[in-house]
């Protein structure tokens, strides 16, 4: 026993299941003096998001508790001071710092660290590993100067390398794959190619089946070498080949340890001396080490349980894994490569559409043995749940990767079927039982709440949809009356808060608050609020900026490295040919790239914020204003050449899409809208994919309601046939201001419609047929944000107090640092060396 009057436990290891460690005992007992000693400078932070590092999230963000959180629990944190020995005859450890450290129960959470190949040159300048922080400060620093970067490895973690390199504007980014395919552990071969594919069209460079030879350079990479005696140039490289176990401590102790790396562990995580324990990527259970958070977490949960007294033991985990790699789904369940004879494959592969999905289901057709998704994932947690509950398959078991014929798949009740020890949430061990059990006996009736409760969706956050089912399907089953809110601040959904601001002419966000909410306001709450104030007043944007997210407060999209793009409206996609030279001519002058769109407009990349009232007043002088790519509000109105050209037009559509747009521009929405015009039913314009699209008839216009183009692309559906113009626009009208007031918060009109009882019938009875008798009332407040119109660039460029939001610092100089010079590159613009 040591000198305390508790038992002291010895955490060697502060990362994200060193922490849980600490934060699963604390929950069930105070009775112990926990000291924590991290290799590294800071407090635990979360690995799992760590690319987002290079998005703007700070160190401080990924950080996983406050800074006070320690001290408040009374543990003892020592950081940035490794443990150098374990003496444990004595009990004792010793740390760089000189420090000895008593211990009666000693936890090894030492986790892993990147497997680095023999490779000759491996040291040089240039060449980097991706663990830590650190690292990416490293990276970050050194990137300034390149143009061409590596990344080897083509595993999770190195394609989440590949993604910082593109974040980071390097214009030339390789990945280099020893495996004849991308992610060979979670993904199978047909599935690793659609992966690759969607890949390269974001210009990655793959270069698969490659054993490097050499890194070749005087002190400084220049080149990587290969086994097939081919060479490519490089100015940087990112291994990120692998994770090793870090048992060197415990080999120094004298406990056992694989013979490939990793501390011996049993079920109840004890190593081979029965008061030291080992948790996560280091330990070593029944031949296998868990590069996964999860698995890490519950092992925690087992040697707190044992250390306080109780009994539970670690059996193996599921290695489920959904991710979200540059922008595209990547999932993996079960047993991913089940073959024939032990079971069977369904597979659906859309190369179009970048999607290909695999299911393995049993030789009786029963059951569900894994699978794979790639490209569209929104199915895999109710899979998953199939897979490790044994549910028994619908009669047609492609319904779960196809959908149900007319509908949305299904594998029986859904997640209510599902029994009470399904494991929901498998970072923090909730069960449906527990979730049930918290909507029940605890009233907890939202996530947040349920994250507060039991931690349920506080991970990696896969399961968050899961969890949102389960509340409301637990609520339906105790007939309890749901109410869609927007946040725990305000108690009203997002068209109530519409109604309530409009009839007590609310026209800020602390007025909303105080008069219909409580507390201070969340991330979540206060772009709804600046939502409805702007659909409801059609105000100058900027002047809501304090609750807005960065593309509305610059007027601009933030793109990757920090820059932005300047987009300016052309209607119907019709240019002059002097509006032409001067988007050419400011392009050149501030070193912008420019992009041809799919909208029929031309967008400016690589601004910075300082410049951009300068630039807008450049195009504004021209004629241009804001083409709003950066609000939820109307984007473009495309449009063929129609009759005016085209011997199959039969109506002038340019015209008919400009004089829409011109209608609908700067009008703000719960998210984007897209429209277009074709001449004819060629469809050159691809009116169906968007939220409306109108298309010349012979006796007149048809008009195409709630189309939705992107990752989940949807016809529009037929709302008025061969209607003349004027009419044609009054259903317009009528049609998006109705959107405008009852959408929920970033909800495009596709999903919108998809939700409403009636669907297209009852869409068709309210704009045509008047039946709720409010059409006269839409057209009026369509009118009205109509009238209140303004070009929200031209309003910074004539105000002073706006236009000085407009700089980086409140003190920023007047003229820029003459030290600083940009390269125009083909993503963004990236800073030289200083």
């Amino acid at each position: 026993m040591s000198q305390h009057s508790f038992p002291t436990v010895v955490v060697i290891g502060n990362g994200m299941v060193g922490y849980k460690f600490c934060e699963k005992l604390m929950a069930k007992s105070k009775a112990f003096h926990v000291v924590v000693f991290g290799e590294e400078p800071r407090r635990a932070y979360d690995r799992v998001h760590l690319s987002e590092f290079f998005n703007g999230m700070s160190a401080e963000d990924l950080s996983m508790s406050p800074e006070d959180w320690y001290r408040n629990h009374d543990i003892t944190l020592h950081l940035g001071d490794p443990v150098t020995e374990i003496n444990r005859l004595e009990k004792t450890i010793h740390s760089s710092r000189g420090l000895v450290q008593p211990y009666d129960y000693l936890v090894l959470a030492t986790g892993s660290g990147a497997f680095v190949p023999n490779i000759p040159g491996v040291e040089k300048d240039g060449v980097f590993v991706y663990r830590t922080i650190e690292d990416l400060e490293l990276i970050q620093q050194y990137a300034h100067t390149c143009r061409k970067g590596a990344v080897m490895g083509g595993g999770l973690l190195g394609l989440e390398a590949a993604k910082a390199l593109i974040d980071l504007g390097i214009e030339e980014t390789h990945v280099i794959e020893f495996a004849p395919r991308l992610m060979p552990r979670q993904v199978d071969s047909a599935g690793s190619k659609t992966l690759q594919t969607k890949l390269e069209a974001l210009g990655l460079q793959m270069h698969l089946s490659k054993s490097t030879t050499n890194i070749a350079g005087n002190g400084k990479i220049t080149a990587l070498e290969f086994a097939d005696e081919t060479v490519l140039e490089v100015d940087m490289l990112v291994i990120s080949a692998g994770i090793r176990p870090r048992d060197e401590l415990a080999k120094l102790a004298g406990l056992e340890v694989g013979l490939r790396g990793g501390i011996v562990v049993n079920e109840k995580m004890q190593t081979s001396d029965s008061s030291i324990f080992a948790i996560g990527e280091c330990a070593l259970h029944e031949g296998m080490i868990y590069g996964l958070v999860a698995p890490g977490y519950e092992m925690a949960e087992v040697v707190a349980t044992q250390i306080s007294g109780g009994d539970k033991g670690f059996y193996g985990f599921d290695m489920s894994t959904k991710l979200k790699l540059i922008g595209i789904d990547v999932a993996s369940f079960g047993d991913p490569f089940v073959a024939e004879p032990d079971g069977r494959s369904i597979v659906f592969e859309d190369a179009n559409k970048g999607v290909y999905k695999r299911i393995n289901i049993s030789n009786d057709g029963k059951y569900l043995l894994g699978g794979v998704l790639v490209g569209d994932a929104d199915a895999y947690n109710m899979l998953l749940q199939t897979v490790n509950n044994k549910l028994v398959l619908p009669p047609n078991p492609e319904d779960l990767i196809l959908g149900a014929r007319g509908g949305e798949a299904s594998t029986g009740a859904g997640v209510m079927s599902l029994p009470d020890d399904a494991l929901i949430c498998s970072c923090e061990a909730v069960t449906k039982g527990d979730i049930c059990s918290a909507v029940n006996e605890q009233g907890i009736t939202s996530v947040d709440g349920m994250k507060k409760c039991n931690k349920a969706g506080t991970g990696c956050g896969g399961c968050v949809p899961l969890v949102k089912d389960l509340i409301t399907g637990t609520m339906k089953e105790n007939g309890q009356y749901i109410k869609n809110v927007v946040c725990e601040h305000f108690d009203h959904s997002r068209q109530e808060l519409f109604d309530l601001m409009k009839i007590n002419n609310i026209r800020t966000y602390d007025e909303a608050l105080d008069t219909f909410g409580k507390g201070d306001g969340c991330e979540v709450c206060k772009p709804v609020v600046a939502s409805v104030l702007a659909s409801l007043w059609n105000d100058v944007i900027v002047k809501q900026h304090t609750i807005q997210d960065s593309n509305d407060r610059y007027l601009a999209n933030i793109q990757k490295g920090g820059t932005y793009s300047v987009v300016p409206r052309i209607p119907g996609g019709e240019i002059t040919p002097d509006k032409l030279i001067v988007i050419g001519q400011v392009a050149k002058d501030y070193g912008l790239y420019t992009k041809i769109t799919g909208g029929q407009r031309i967008d400016l990349f690589g601004a910075h914020v300082s410049d951009l009232p300068e630039i807008w007043e450049k195009l504004i002088e021209a004629g241009f204003e804001s083409g709003h790519a950066y609000g939820k509000a109307l984007r473009t109105v495309k449009s063929c050449v129609g009759s005016t050209w085209c011997r199959f037009g039969l109506h002038d559509s340019v015209s008919f899409a400009i004089e829409v747009e011109d209608r609908y521009k700067g009008i703000r929405a719960p998210h984007k809208l897209k429209g277009g015009v074709s001449g004819c039913i060629r469809e050159c314009a691809e009116a169906q994919s968007k939220d409306f699209g109108i298309i010349a008839t012979e006796k007149g216009w048809n008009l195409f309601v709630c189309g939705n183009g992107g990752s989940k692309p949807q016809h529009a559906l037929l709302l008025a046939t061969d209607v003349d113009k004027e009419t044609c626009v009054k259903y317009l009208d009528r049609f998006l201001m109705f959107y405008i007031k009852t959408a929920d918060p970033l909800t495009r009109t596709a999903t919108w419609l998809n939700k409403m009882e009636g669907g297209i019938s009852y869409l068709k009875n309210v704009i045509i047929n008047d039946s709720l008798g409010i059409n006269e009332q839409l057209e009026e407040e369509m009118q009205a944000l109509i009238n209140n119109y303004h070009c929200e660039w031209k309003e910074v460029v004539e105000n002073p107090d706006l236009r000085k939001q407009f700089n980086h610092f409140v003190n920023a100089p007047e003229e820029k640092d003459p030290y600083v010079q940009f390269d125009t590159m083909r993503e963004q613009v990236k800073a030289k060396e200083w």
